[in-house]
């Protein structure tokens, strides 16, 4: 085994937590701790694009077909916004998380089981994961724009938060439905 991670190492060509010098006008530290900042976003992203399509799989109920849909419509939005993080992460000269297990222990959503849930619990769960996210992202917007560091906190503040909000309301709707249809939340 240690032999095979000797190996791996010979291919790398930047450590993760280190910073490639780029030209943007921005100093290391404060890259770095954008950087730090998105790879938290990234993860919560990512968990969240990987929330989304479990619950499109395993929709059930009486608004099945439009959870389906929309499960999977919220799955693309959230991969379309990992790109756009991981991008941002790397303009500022950094490694992007990547892994199933770089998202297990960087970010703090919340992971369902592996059995099928109920329709609410889907979207309680989604709905915990988009306000945890939201928490997060509006003080970094506030951090990066102080620091001088205007792409990330527009990046932040155009695409995270607004996407999120959005994806929110839809998610926090269908409660209010399953709610009118007495499916009530689990204890």
């Amino acid at each position: 085994m240690a032999e095979q991670d000797k190996k791996g190492k010979e291919h790398i060509v930047q450590e993760f937590g280190e910073l490639q010098p780029v030209r943007i006008g921005l100093s290391e530290d404060v890259r770095a701790k954008s950087v730090r900042a998105l790879n938290r976003m990234l993860a919560h992203t990512m968990a969240m694009r990987d929330a989304y399509k479990k619950a499109h799989w395993q929709t059930a109920g009486a608004t099945f077909y439009e959870l389906h849909l929309l499960f999977d419509k919220h799955y693309e939005e959230q991969a379309e916004l990992m790109d756009s993080i991981a991008e941002r992460i790397q303009t500022l000269g950094g490694v992007t998380v990547a892994l199933p297990g770089d998202v297990a222990s960087e970010s703090e959503i919340a992971r369902g089981p592996r059995g099928r849930e109920t329709a609410r619990a889907q979207l309680d769960r989604l709905a915990n994961g988009h306000e945890k996210i939201l928490l997060d992202a509006r003080p970094l917007a506030r951090e990066a724009d102080d620091a001088g560091d205007d792409g990330t906190n527009d990046l932040i503040v155009s695409e995270i938060v607004r996407t999120n909000e959005l994806q929110s309301w839809f998610i926090v709707q269908h409660l209010s439905r399953h709610s009118e249809l007495g499916d009530t939340p689990a204890k």
